[in-house]
């Protein structure tokens, strides 16, 4: 599943697709707030998106995947199918594409998906507050594969079209509605080999 992710999209591209969608950005924020990253990985801090009151959005760093147990590794992706998040806190995790990866031996295919019809992408997610010194953490939610992704995996996050954004904050839509996949030709992939270093 989705371990990895980028965010090339910068503050400026940021600022003007929230002013195009009527959302708040609080005077406080910057460009610091939204650092470019080839890859993101579990365990890194990173921006999110949550509500920050008076129908304004803000920028803050989480870390990806919720801390490990003894039982269990991180939780970086959660599975929303049949789910309700109305007690959850809900955030949007901003990037210019998310990567899957196919095939057992290196080099491996890495699969790049972007959004056709923007540059930024928003995914579902729900964040948790810190505890225990550890930061406030998120995990991505998950949905079964719609058309653009089911030829590499069988399972996919959630992307929601930016009309939905908002709604997924404020829960305004029903879960169902919301977390699934988006119709065909939504998603372009760019696929490459790829051999991690020192292989």
């Amino acid at each position: 599943m989705c371990s990895e992710y980028e965010q090339q999209i910068s503050y400026a591209e940021y600022c003007r697709v929230m002013q195009d969608l009527a959302l708040g950005i609080p005077t406080h924020q910057t460009e610091l707030d939204m650092p470019a990253a080839n890859d993101i990985k579990i365990g890194e801090m990173a921006p999110v998106i949550r509500a920050a009151g008076d129908n304004i959005l803000e920028l803050t760093q989480m870390k990806f995947g919720f801390p490990a147990t003894r039982t269990r590794g991180p939780v970086f992706n959660f599975r929303s199918t049949g789910k309700h998040f109305g007690d959850s806190h809900r955030c949007l995790v901003p990037a210019s594409a998310f990567i899957e990866y196919t095939g057992r031996k290196c080099p491996k295919a890495k699969h790049r998906f972007t959004f056709v019809s923007a540059p930024l992408m928003a995914i579902a997610a729900i964040w948790r507050p810190s505890r225990k010194g550890q930061p406030a953490a998120f995990t991505m939610l998950t949905t079964e594969p719609g058309p653009d992704v089911e030829p590499v995996h069988n399972r996919q996050v959630v992307v929601l079209h930016p009309s939905n954004w908002k709604a997924w904050i404020d829960l305004t839509k029903p879960e169902k509605e919301l977390l699934c996949p988006l119709p065909a030709g939504s998603l372009r992939m760019e696929t490459r080999r790829y051999q991690p270093t020192g292989e």
